[in-house]
């Protein structure tokens, strides 16, 4: 005889007690997980897509507002930064029994070349996914000049 549950609790009800094992603790000390826990390595997903004048990025950041996602290019290298604070939740009606969404930063780098500036690169946030065009810049040649030789 099989037992019928809600989905959210999976197959079993205990499902959901799966994150209170002796793994639990491990790994918040890591700056990798800091952010959503043992899903971390999930998140920030990203699409990359070459075209005939440059790149697209397309980055998952579901949940997060414009003002927490920084982007930042040094040294030819395009960082995505994202940092995610938890709201203090007012508990006069119960208090909360388990709370999966973390609090942390989180980021990424991408080398897009060190003739890309600022002003080169566009972003757009909509809908959780942060778009970005890239375009390829060729590195420059330096000029050739001739040295006089005096004599």
């Amino acid at each position: 005889m099989s037992t019928f549950l809600p989905a959210v609790f999976g197959e079993n009800l205990m499902d959901m007690f799966n994150d209170f094992d002796r793994d639990f603790f491990r790994g918040f000390g890591r700056p990798e997980q800091m952010l959503y826990g043992k899903n971390a390595q999930r998140m920030m997903k990203t699409d990359v897509k070459e075209t005939d004048e440059g790149y697209e990025l397309d980055v998952d950041l579901p949940g997060f507002k414009k003002e927490e996602i920084q982007l930042n290019l040094e040294n030819g290298y395009l960082t995505i930064s994202a940092e995610k604070s938890l709201e203090n939740k007012d508990e006069k009606n119960g208090k909360i029994l388990r709370q999966e969404r973390y609090a942390g930063t989180m980021s990424r780098s991408f080398y897009v070349g060190g003739n890309v500036t600022e002003e080169d690169i566009r972003a757009k946030y909509e809908n959780g996914v942060l778009s970005l065009c890239i375009p390829k810049k060729e590195a420059k040649v330096p000029e050739k000049k001739q040295i006089l030789i005096e004599g």
